[in-house]
């Protein structure tokens, strides 16, 4: 069976296509020809070109937004690691299908829709708007065993690509990644860690806060689920994420590739949405074309693998809730790129002699 999972993700790591390059420099030309300075929209020049080269189109319009959050608990979690107990997990995945939670007011707010998958949750709710694809009732304690099976590992990153392919056939243009389970930020970092060889106490934050006793425990719950679970000895990210990882990352990771597999833009949350998408990266690099870096995360080891992946995140905003919070504030973002390619004038539109930048063009400076 599980060889049979296996070739199903390899199939959909295939068909990952190079984005388009020509139509990426078609729009840099065009907003060349724009009546500005010479990059003075800065990052949304990038963004609109690096959109271009996703659809192929010099002028882009985002118009169905849909961020999927896949939620999960972590046996990690009774270990002291977290501040909140597992039970917040299955609560909060009930609030956000009522708007309740800080992710999904703001998503109701500017109008994105909203999926809430299940696939890990340990304890019982009663939710109808909830997509049941669960998997197992949370992950084994990381710090005794591997988090779960490799066929349960697998199971869970076809979920992500099931659910990023359901947005290719929604018509849907653009995506957020969002994640809900107590612990995983534990898990994230143990995965991190495994995947960087980075050392443990420099890439491990508070999480949803911790005090400084907790943090050290949480250090030396990473450190003993490192070695338990031999990760140097993994052959592959699929191996790391069974036995350090979580159901949830494991999602967000098939997410990432399901996405660039349909061409569909895709939003990097935070710091776990940003080790899912480092899985996904290792996996196949063409897959971060179609990344779309959000805010920067004040979890230590978000920056280490946003720059493996040469991402760089648009907004500082000291944000550190996870649950796919950064997602619809970058949607208005890059609609904002797309605005001003669809709608300013160019300089001969504008009847605007442009002979005046040619020194500072030549230069290239900006």
């Amino acid at each position: 069976m599980s060889e049979i999972l296996e070739e199903k993700i390899q199939s959909v790591i295939d068909s990952i296509s190079e984005v388009n390059h020509d139509a990426e420099k078609k729009t840099k030309d065009y907003i060349a020809s724009l009546a500005m300075p010479p990059g003075s929209l800065g990052q949304l020049e990038k963004i609109a070109s690096k959109l271009s080269a996703i659809t192929g189109r010099v002028k882009n319009k985002i118009s169905k937004k849909r961020i999927c959050v896949f939620c999960a608990d972590n046996g990690v979690a009774h270990q002291g690691v977290s501040s909140a107990p597992i039970s917040v997990t299955a609560k909060q995945a009930v609030n956000m299908t009522k708007a309740l939670t800080g992710m999904s007011s703001i998503a109701a707010y500017f109008n994105c829709q909203l999926q809430v998958v299940d696939v890990g949750i340990a304890t019982a709710y009663d939710c109808k708007e909830i997509f049941n694809r669960n998997i197992m009732k949370g992950t084994n304690d990381i710090s005794l065993e591997a988090a779960m099976s490799v066929e349960d590992c697998q199971k869970a990153i076809l979920v992500g690509i099931d659910f990023a392919y359901l947005a290719k056939k929604d018509g849907i243009d653009i995506l957020g990644s969002g994640e809900m389970g107590i612990a995983n930020t534990t898990t994230s970092t143990a995965v991190l860690a495994a995947l960087t060889s980075s050392p443990v106490e420099e890439i491990t934050g508070r999480g949803g806060g911790l005090t400084d006793a907790a943090l050290e425990n949480k250090i030396k719950v990473i450190k003993k689920a490192l070695a338990v679970n031999n990760v140097k000895s993994a052959k592959s990210i699929t191996e790391i994420l069974a036995r350090v990882g979580g159901l949830d990352i494991a999602a967000l990771c098939g997410f990432f590739l399901g996405a660039a597999a349909t061409r569909i833009p895709v939003v990097i949350d935070g710091y776990i949405s940003a080790i899912a998408a480092l899985c996904a990266y290792r996996m196949s690099s063409k897959a971060v074309s179609y990344f779309f870096p959000s805010h920067l995360s004040k979890e230590k080891g978000y920056l280490l693998a946003v720059n493996e992946m040469s991402l760089s995140p648009y907004l500082h905003l000291d944000m550190r809730l996870g649950e796919g919070s950064g997602c619809p504030l970058a949607f208005n973002i890059i609609e904002a790129a797309t605005a001003f390619v669809s709608g300013m004038a160019t300089f001969e539109n504008a009847n605007i002699n442009d002979d005046y930048l040619k020194e500072i063009r030549a230069a290239g400076d900006f």
